[in-house]
């Protein structure tokens, strides 16, 4: 996929060449691991998500002959990069003070709509995982998060090779799967505040929503879910949220499997809007 450059960026701050300096530094392959990027039990999820989605979108937008990731709608609207699924795999608990995390990203075309990312990680120089981002591009058709649909933007053109996606087993496998009749096993409510969970577009950020699966494990399982830090997470978004709604997440294990391994978030009415498989 890709797009033909539309007219240069009006109002920025910076000349071009100051503007590209900055995405270099922002996509540095090398991180001095501190205490933002850290939880007692090694490298943060959540941070580590956020960085990887804020690299997918430059990624992106260098692609598509951007300056910045300001993606427009053809009538000027804005547009998002939307993450619609995910996969991580990586041994988060080695993360440590002063260790040096390294990531590896490149950026493919899955589909003539949808892009991936693959991020491996190292450190110290050793492996510890990757990271698999998907994203659609998303436009608000109305009023608030429900509004959001797919969308193309600004002289969308189709061109270069396609890429088999990474996540297509595991996205199918989070699409066959219906809730059971039966109610879940575990269930906690959330209230998520636009001071801290909802990103600069207004939108309940993804990582913000694997922060929530990580702060619903262990209320429900303690300790056994610090000891599955480093298990695979696959996961499939299907919807957004607006400031004020309370959200649902719910958890559910097979009959083989003694711990949970699969939760769904929901809005109170039922509609699903996150689902995913741990383990």
């Amino acid at each position: 996929m890709n797009l033909v450059p539309r007219h240069p960026l009006q109002g920025l701050c910076a000349p071009r060449s100051d503007v590209a300096a900055l995405v270099d530094a922002a996509l540095t392959p090398k991180i001095l691991l501190g205490m933002p990027h850290l939880t007692p039990l090694g490298l943060s999820r959540t941070w580590l998500l956020k960085e990887l989605g804020h690299r997918h979108w430059l990624l992106l937008a260098r692609r598509l002959g951007l300056e910045t990731a300001d993606f427009r709608t053809p009538d000027g609207g804005e547009a998002y990069a939307a993450i619609s699924a995910l996969k991580i795999h990586a041994g988060l608990s080695r993360g440590r003070a002063n260790a040096v995390l390294s990531i590896q990203s490149e950026l493919y075309a899955t589909s003539d709509t949808r892009m991936e990312s693959l991020h491996r990680l190292q450190i110290d120089g050793r492996d510890i995982g990757s990271v698999v981002l998907q994203s659609v591009f998303v436009a608000r058709s109305g009023q608030g998060n429900r509004s959001i649909k797919r969308s193309l933007v600004r002289h969308f053109q189709t061109d270069g090779s396609l890429f088999e996606s990474r996540l297509t087993q595991d996205v199918v496998a989070l699409r066959l799967w219906n809730e059971p009749d039966h109610e879940p096993d575990c269930e906690m409510h959330f209230h998520p505040s636009p001071l801290e969970e909802f990103n600069g577009a207004g939108l309940l950020y993804f990582a913000e929503y694997m922060g929530l699966l990580g702060r619903a494990l262990f209320h429900w399982e303690g300790q056994a879910a610090v000891e599955r830090l480093d298990q695979p997470v696959s996961v499939l978004f299907s919807g957004n949220t607006d400031v004020g709604e309370t959200l649902r997440i719910s958890g559910y294990r097979s009959p083989d499997r003694p711990l949970l391994n699969r939760c769904v978030i929901q809005r109170t009415d039922g509609s699903v809007l996150v689902r995913a498989l741990i383990g």
